[in-house]
């Protein structure tokens, strides 16, 4: 799916969208004195109203420019999604954006939630059953908004797109062979560069984790190394992200039951998928950063070899783990990435995984549970980053004591701990796999969803994709 951005100086399309701040102030819409009347009733009880004069649509969008920056901001995405459906029912695919005041931030992200929830995952059905509208182009009319926010605005659309479209590809279509795959070709497409270890190159490094993950799959595990590194970066030393690329979780030997559980673990990769897109955006975007993203991916099934509750396997650290559930994988495959990440001394990692249903539990599907070592500024710069996106991070604390619970008797350690604080626990685990700074983030509760969300589409929703983009572009003026 692809949305067309332009700046424009004359309003050209059918349907025009005024974003304004005033109920009782309506200068420069252009409308008559009846339609005036007409739009201030509306507006007492209405955010959105709609004018059909039949050879023009208009619609009248408002929104508080009082609130808190980041409320205002979601306030504006969720009109967007609004209009987005309105669109879609009368088959409008081109919409002139009008803003009479200097607000360029609100206008933006207006036109973010409008195009994020036109997203639409047809691939699979017949051309009867798809549904035939299509939103194909959004212009800014006016010169409050700069050419290059405009285009950096199309391209964080796509990377969300092509992150949503990843997570909602069915398993029986992308194992990790092809996962790694469609790394590359966007690598080709962005301009960063795309590494992908088989598995005899992940043997030979003693990938453990990702190695005992895999045994019970008859597809191959892959590791990916995706490398932005501009002549111009800022950073010597790396940001590297590291997302999880489990393409579907059975659970292994400790099965999953079906039911909202099983049958949507082709999503077990959404972490894989959004530090792609990132490298997508940054690559496309040309941000002076030098980035690595890390992705180690491969199926958890329970074939006859498939690894067992009580096995111990060797990490690429070194470190022992006793395994006693299958299902706690991710962990495994994230610690050799993070171990392998070292080579890098890096400036900052962030891994990015469904991890445990622990945190989705804790704090559902509105906001993405965090932990880390890193510093409190770096912490701080990543909440605010969220706030701004409304991919909010609420952080878990990793103290010491819940470290008790992963210790083993026969291992260096185990692979789960207690069912109390499951998502701190998962944290901790990892906490033994680095030595530089270090972020966590659990988004197994907002990446992908049973039903929409405003702007968040039903399925994959690319969560985590604008967080790291706001975030990273933050770096830039620091």
């Amino acid at each position: 799916m692809n949305i067309k951005f332009n700046t424009i100086k004359e309003g050209q399309s059918f349907a025009r969208v005024y974003l304004i701040f005033n109920r009782q102030s309506f200068e420069g819409l252009l409308l008559n004195e009846l339609e005036e009347a007409y739009l201030k009733k509306q507006l007492a009880d209405n955010d959105l109203v709609i004018i059909n004069r039949y050879t023009e649509l208009i619609l009248v969008a408002f929104s508080d420019n009082s609130k808190v920056k980041g409320i205002f901001l979601e306030q504006c995405r969720k009109k967007g999604n609004e209009i987005s459906a309105i669109l879609s029912n009368e088959k409008i695919g081109t919409i002139d954006l009008i803003f009479t005041l200097d607000q360029p931030e609100g206008s933006i992200a207006l036109a973010e939630g409008l195009a994020l929830g036109s997203y639409q995952f047809r691939k699979y059905q017949s051309v009867e059953t798809k549904i035939p509208w299509n939103l194909k182009e959004i212009n800014f009319v006016g010169d409050l908004i700069p050419k290059i926010t405009v285009d950096h605005l199309a391209v964080l659309v796509e990377a969300v797109f092509l992150a949503r479209d990843l997570v909602n590809e069915p398993a029986s279509h992308l194992n990790s062979v092809k996962m790694a795959e469609s790394f590359k070709a966007m690598g080709e497409i962005a301009g960063f560069d795309t590494e992908i270890f088989n598995k005899d190159k992940i043997r030979d490094l003693k990938m453990g984790g990702l190695l005992a993950v895999n045994q019970g799959s008859i597809d191959p595990p892959t590791f990916s190394v995706l490398t932005w590194r501009p002549a111009e970066a800022k950073n010597k030393k790396p940001i590297i992200l590291v997302g999880k690329g489990v393409v579907y979780d059975t659970g292994g030997l400790s099965l999953k039951p079906t039911k909202d559980s099983m049958d949507f673990m082709k999503c077990d990769m959404a972490g894989g998928a959004t530090v792609a897109a990132v490298l997508y955006f940054a690559a496309r975007c040309n941000l002076p950063l030098y980035l690595i993203a890390l992705v180690p991916s491969t199926d958890n099934r329970p074939d006859g070899n498939a690894y067992a509750p009580g096995d111990v396997i060797v990490m690429h650290s070194g470190k022992t783990v006793e395994v006693l559930n299958t299902d706690a994988e991710g962990r495994l495959i994230l610690a050799d990435a993070l171990s392998y990440a070292k080579g890098f001394d890096p400036e900052l990692v962030i891994d990015v995984a469904t991890l445990t249903g622990a945190a989705a539990m804790a704090i559902g599907q509105h906001g993405i549970v965090g932990m880390g070592n890193a510093s409190e500024e770096t912490l701080l710069a990543l909440k605010i980053a969220g706030e701004k996106v409304c991919e909010r991070v609420v952080e878990f604390p990793l103290w010491e004591q819940y470290g008790e619970s992963i210790k083993s008797d026969i291992a260096d350690i185990k692979n789960i701990g207690a069912r109390e604080g499951g998502a701190i626990t998962a944290g901790k685990f990892l906490e033994h796999f680095v030595d530089y700074p270090w972020i966590h983030l659990d988004i197994a509760g907002p990446a992908f969803l049973n039903a929409s969300d405003h702007y968040r589409t039903k399925g994959g929703t690319g969560s985590g994709v604008r967080l790291l983009i706001d975030f990273l572009s933050q770096q830039l003026s620091n």
